[in-house]
């Protein structure tokens, strides 16, 4: 499950990701993942608690920073509405999230993946010189099927407004 993000922001986001995320493993468009895995018995359930969730105003959200992931760089994310939906996700799905589901949440958005740590640091140092914390327009919670490699797209929930 993923949040999307509003035209204004997705395009520098996209760029950022195409440009910096190793071209054979960029499956799938920059998002902020809410959780990684949950069992497919769910989707009904999940869909209609995040229809529930897009009838509301779309979250505010910063990007905050960057993140050095060892191997590869994000923008770090941050958003009490969005911390408050995933954790109210979390207790309605309690028992049935896997242990990194369970961990604490670290909202980022993962631009550079899977390169030599020298290659990551570089990037960071260059991101930290020229990007400033700014508003990040949430557009839409999603969720997604893993098919062995490439992701399907299930559906999109649009926030109002």
């Amino acid at each position: 499950m993923t949040a999307s993000f509003g035209d204004g922001d997705n395009g520098w986001i996209q760029s950022l990701r195409q440009a910096h995320y190793p071209q054979e493993r960029n499956r799938v468009p920059a998002h902020l993942t809410l959780f990684r895995q949950l069992p497919p018995s769910l989707e009904r359930e999940l869909g209609q608690r995040l229809a529930g969730y897009a009838a509301l105003p779309a979250p505010r959200a910063e990007m905050s920073g960057i993140v050095d992931l060892g191997e590869g760089t994000a923008l770090a994310v941050r958003s009490e509405a969005l911390e408050d939906i995933r954790a109210d996700l979390a207790e309605a799905l309690r028992g049935l999230l896997t242990p990194q589901d369970q961990s604490p949440w670290r909202p980022h958005i993962t631009i550079q993946n899977k390169v030599e740590p020298r290659e990551a640091k570089r990037l960071q140092s260059q991101l930290r010189a020229t990007l400033e914390p700014r508003p990040i327009a949430i557009r839409a919670l999603a969720m997604w099927r893993y098919l062995d490699g490439p992701w399907e797209a299930i559906r999109s929930y649009a926030f109002r407004g």
